[in-house]
């Protein structure tokens, strides 16, 4: 609890060494292989990810989800935490391929155990939803994705809308989390192109994609030529 606390206050060279404590201490008195340990690993980590310092946090969800599938079986919330953790760090890294498929497994695990409209599944949805609006930015810079990040931006306002819902039905409409949710969707919305804008988006898309085409060709012809 005090290491949450100096984590939280950005006092992480106070937290660092109670949660490795925690940790040490977990493992010597209940064994290496047990809940709280997944529990203590999942803490540090999150310290680590909160520095920026990933690849030391990496290992260690990954350990933690690994030890609560063990103890815990393939099906249950705190897997679906873990999932869902891990996954954060590597959308937080950019690396959507692996972020998705473990944002999608945590969804689909809440909504079997824990029912359609839980707060953790609305938190579920708000991940995914931030996964795919971080994807589509990304995705702009090439012509051949214009069209495909405006679908994903669609995708994403249709996860965040889930979400707010099932958040201002069981947290209120005035609750933190509700209004993270809320403030997610505004600034989806107002980045998003309605209208002539979505179709400018989409006719652009088709006019530059012979042109990307064409470059994608010629870059592949000079490797050729280089060889």
């Amino acid at each position: 609890n005090l290491a949450s606390l100096y984590e939280s206050q950005g006092r992480y060279e106070l937290a660092e060494p109670l949660h490795q404590e925690a940790l040490a201490l977990r493992k010597e008195l209940l064994g290496e292989r047990h809940p709280d340990v997944a529990s203590s690993l999942n803490n540090l980590a999150s310290l680590y990810e909160s520095q920026g310092r990933y690849e030391l946090a990496e290992p260690l969800h990954q350990e933690a989800l690994a030890l609560r599938k063990e103890l815990l079986g393939e099906r249950h919330p705190d897997v679906a935490d873990s999932l869902s953790d891990l996954a954060n760090l590597y959308n937080l890294q950019g690396r959507y391929e692996l972020a998705e498929p473990l944002y999608q497994e945590a969804l689909a695990l809440r909504k079997e155990l824990l029912g359609e409209r839980h707060p953790h599944v609305a938190s579920s949805l708000n991940n995914l939803a931030i996964l795919y609006e971080s994807q589509r930015r990304y995705e702009l810079v090439e012509a051949l994705r214009l069209v495909k990040g405006y679908e994903l931006y669609e995708l994403a306002e249709s996860l965040y809308v889930e979400a707010l819902e099932i958040a201002e039905e069981k947290l209120g409409t005035d609750h933190p989390r509700t209004v993270k949710y809320r403030k997610n969707l505004a600034n989806l919305r107002s980045q998003l192109p309605r209208g002539i804008g979505q179709l400018v988006v989409i006719i652009l898309g088709i006019i530059l994609l012979p042109f990307y085409l064409l470059w994608l060709g010629l870059r592949w012809l000079m490797r050729r030529l280089r060889r």
